[in-house]
């Protein structure tokens, strides 16, 4: 039989990619990939629905610790939020998934790879690149894409083959990672119409404010109110904190891999949580010049992991200056929860670069006398002055 390994989610597409290949003849074997989200009863529940499609294997991946390595930690670093405001929940995880399913492929030798990614979407990109980089001999199959099937056509072959399970589709879409969780439904159709309250699976439990102190070390989130732990973790602990607050909200609208327009609801509260705590760090521990030239490569770096790039060498190459970059963010941030939002209150850090043994902005000047002060405007001033004077 021919052996292919299926990028498999216990959906109605996987699904019906599962029965209809194994029916063709293919030794199907299953994975899936747990980037966050997922308890051990729902891996449990979608290895039992798995042999019922008729695979042969179904495995459960668990990348956490490699996503945040690989993925998250550079994320925060960068400070990345996408159009100012999506911390890439689902195409940051894609990427890992879509690594951890094709070397699983090579390591069992299978000669093909699938996924159920329709033809009008990211996904396919963000596998396709991925898996033909990465293992350019084995052949990729995309049903659903290839076949352009509906919903309903779905449902019919799988009650056709014995399969009759609940198919009925949620009013909204939910996919759930360690960095975020995306919301779809109706609404995100439209340009116009915001998501209800009730759409988002957090809910508001938590009125009274509550304050969380965040350690980072070098960069990374190591501890929460003086509690060490791993830093993936420390963002699900946070999340679970800040989450009571209904905090982190939001709709996310964006320019598609393949030329439209998407919007998309989304719930990050410890990824917004993360990435505003540590910008405000950074503000105070790093020079201008290295704030200047890390917002602009941290866009980059963001709009290229969105896109499927994550293979290309520059990609390691911002990572190395990213990485390089860190190495006095160091410190503690005290945030403010509060229902559906949160503020930064401040900073405590040795590195901090508002010392005042030089003096307080706008106040008093420790390090430089009044005449230090008329000869630098000056000469800062000389080269606008020559220009304004010889095109005047």
């Amino acid at each position: 039989m021919k052996k292919l390994v299926i990028a498999y989610s216990g959906g109605l597409d996987t699904s019906y990619c599962a029965v209809s290949l194994s029916k063709q003849g293919y030794d199907v074997y299953a994975v899936s990939v747990n980037t966050g989200g997922f308890t051990q009863q729902e891996i449990n529940e979608i290895e039992s629905n798995a042999y019922k499609m008729g695979v042969s294997t179904y495995k459960n991946i668990d990348a956490i610790e490699t996503f945040y390595q690989k993925v998250v930690k550079y994320l925060i670093f960068g400070n990345v939020l996408k159009n100012n405001t999506y911390p890439l929940s689902v195409s940051a995880e894609r990427i890992i998934q879509a690594i951890e399913i094709v070397e699983y492929a090579k390591s069992i030798g299978a000669e093909y790879i699938a996924h159920g990614s329709t033809g009008a979407g990211n996904d396919q990109v963000r596998f396709d690149m991925i898996f033909q980089t990465l293992a350019p001999d084995i052949k990729i199959i995309t049903p659903i894409r290839d076949e352009k099937l509906s919903r309903q056509e779905e449902i019919d072959y799988l009650k056709s083959n014995g399969i009759d399970m609940s198919w009925d589709k949620a009013k909204y879409s939910i996919n759930k990672g360690l960095w975020g969780t995306s919301v779809g439904g109706a609404e995100t159709l439209t340009s116009e119409k915001p998501l209800p309250s009730e759409a988002y699976p957090s809910q508001l439990q938590h009125t009274a404010e509550e304050k969380v102190t965040l350690t980072f070390l070098k960069g990374e989130l190591v501890a929460i109110n003086g509690i060490e732990n791993d830093p993936e973790i420390n963002i699900e602990v946070l999340n679970n904190l800040a989450s009571a607050y209904a905090i982190g909200r939001d709709i996310h609208v964006g320019d598609t891999i393949v030329g439209i327009k998407g919007r998309v609801g989304f719930e990050a509260a410890a990824a917004l949580i993360t990435v505003k705590a540590h910008h405000l760090l950074e503000k105070h521990v790093l020079t201008k010049w290295q704030l200047q030239h890390k917002d602009y490569l941290a866009s980059f770096y963001g709009m290229h992991l969105h896109e499927g790039q994550y293979l290309d060498p520059v990609m390691r190459d911002m990572e190395a200056f990213l990485q390089s970059s860190q190495d006095k963010v160091s410190g503690d941030v005290i945030v403010s929860l509060r229902p559906y939002h949160f503020s930064l209150d401040g900073i405590i850090s040795k590195h901090d670069l508002m010392s005042a043994k030089f003096g307080s902005y706008g106040e008093e000047n420790k390090a430089w006398s009044a005449d230090d002060a008329k000869g630098f405007i000056k000469i800062l001033g000389n080269q606008n002055k020559i220009y304004q004077q010889v095109n005047s």
